[in-house]
C-alpha cells in the first residue's frame, strides 16, 4: 500500500514537473541565458494571476539586454493596471538611448494616460527626441490662415509652422497641441493689430515669431515650442475703409430718418395753417351780413369791394398767377 502511494506521489510530481518544462523551460532557459533570470516558481505564479509569461519574461530580457534594470514584479503590476508592457520598455529604451531621463513610473504614468487616444508612451518619447511640426491654424478646422488687423485698417493673413517636442515632465496633466495653435493664432493676432500699418508686416513677418516666442505659449502644455516659423502672410480687405463706409451709411439713413421726420411736422403744421385760413375765410360773409345790419357797411361800400376784388383778378390773370392765389375771398353777389 506504501509503494503504491509513494508511486502515484511519484508520478504526480513526473507529471507536474513534465507539464513544467514543457511550458516554462524555454522561456526560464531564454531569460537564464540573456542574464534576465526568473525562477519557475514565478513563471508558474504569473500564470495563475492570469498574465502571460512570455510577455513578461521577453520585454525583462529586452530591458536587461540595453542596460535597463526592471522587475518581474514592475512589469506584472503595470499589465494588471491594463498597460502596454511593451510600449513601456521601448520608450524607456529609446529615452535612454537619446539620453532623456524618464524613470519607469512616469513611463507608466504616460502610458496609462494615452489609453484610448491613439497615442503611446513610446510616441511621446520619439516626439521629445525628434521634433513635429503643427501647423497653425490646423488644416483640418477648414482655415488656411489667421487674420488679423493692423492700425491702418488693413487686415493680413498670415500662417505659421510650430517646431515643438514633447515635455515628459509635463505630459501627464499637460494640454494638448490644439492648445499651442489657439495660443500661437492669438498671438499672431496680436502682433499684427500692433502694428502701425501692414507695410510693418510684410517688412518684417519675423516680428510675430519672436513676439509670440517671448510670451511663453507652451507654460503648462504637454510641448516645449522651439521655434514658429511664419510660412505665409499676405494681405486682406481694408477692414477700415469698409467699416467707415458702412459707418456713414448708416449716418445717412439716421439723418433721412430725421428728415422725414421734420418734413412731416411741417406738412402737418402746413395743413394746420390751411386749416385756420379756411376757418377765418368762412367768417367773413357773417361779418359782413352783421356790418350790413348795423349799419357799418352800405351796398355802395359792398360794389366797391367787388370792382376791387375783380381788378385783383383780372391782373393776377394777366400776369399768370393762379386763380385765387391773390383773389381775397368775399362773397358772391
Amino acid at each position: 500500500m506504501i509503494s503504491l502511494f509513494l508511486l502515484g506521489f511519484l508520478s504526480l510530481v513526473a507529471l507536474v514537473f513534465a507539464v513544467l518544462v514543457i511550458n516554462f523551460v524555454g522561456i526560464w532557459v531564454r531569460a537564464f541565458i540573456s542574464g534576465a533570470w526568473v525562477s519557475l516558481f514565478n513563471l508558474v505564479a504569473m500564470r495563475l494571476r492570469g498574465i502571460p509569461p512570455s510577455l513578461i519574461v521577453n520585454n525583462r530580457v529586452t530591458a536587461v539586454r540595453s542596460g535597463l534594470d526592471l522587475s518581474t514584479a514592475q512589469l506584472e503590476s503595470h499589465y494588471l493596471a491594463r498597460g502596454n508592457v511593451e510600449q513601456v520598455v521601448r520608450a524607456l529604451i529609446a529615452a535612454d538611448r537619446a539620453g532623456i531621463s524618464l524613470d519607469f513610473n512616469r513611463a507608466c504614468a504616460i502610458d496609462l494616460a494615452t489609453i484610448g487616444t491613439g497615442k503611446s508612451v513610446f510616441e511621446a518619447v520619439r516626439t521629445s527626441v525628434n521634433p513635429r511640426v503643427i501647423d497653425c491654424p490646423n488644416p483640418a478646422s477648414g482655415q488656411n490662415t489667421i487674420a488679423g488687423v493692423a492700425k491702418d485698417g488693413i487686415a493680413v493673413k498670415a500662417r505659421a509652422r510650430v517646431t515643438v517636442r514633447t515635455n515628459l515632465e509635463r505630459f501627464v496633466g499637460g494640454a494638448t497641441e490644439e492648445t499651442i495653435i489657439a495660443r500661437v493664432g492669438e498671438g499672431i493676432v496680436t502682433t499684427i493689430g500692433s502694428a502701425l500699418n501692414y507695410k510693418e508686416v510684410l517688412e518684417y513677418p519675423d516680428r510675430i515669431s519672436k513676439t509670440v516666442l517671448q510670451k511663453g505659449l507652451d507654460s503648462g502644455t504637454a510641448f516645449e515650442i522651439l521655434s514658429i516659423d511664419i510660412a505665409e502672410v499676405t494681405i486682406g480687405d481694408n477692414i477700415g475703409a469698409k467699416l467707415q463706409a458702412e459707418q456713414a451709411e448708416a449716418d445717412k439713413r439716421v439723418a433721412q430718418a430725421k428728415a422725414e421726420v421734420r418734413r412731416a411736422a411741417a406738412v402737418a403744421l402746413e395743413q394746420e395753417m390751411r386749416a385756420k385760413l379756411v376757418e377765418a375765410e368762412a367768417e367773413i360773409p357773417l361779418a359782413m351780413a352783421d356790418a350790413f345790419r348795423k349799419g357799418h357797411l352800405g351796398v355802395m361800400d359792398y360794389y366797391r369791394l367787388r370792382n376791387v376784388q375783380a381788378d385783383t383778378a383780372m391782373r393776377s390773370s394777366i400776369a399768370g398767377e393762379p386763380p385765387g392765389t391773390s383773389q381775397e375771398s368775399l362773397p358772391s353777389s
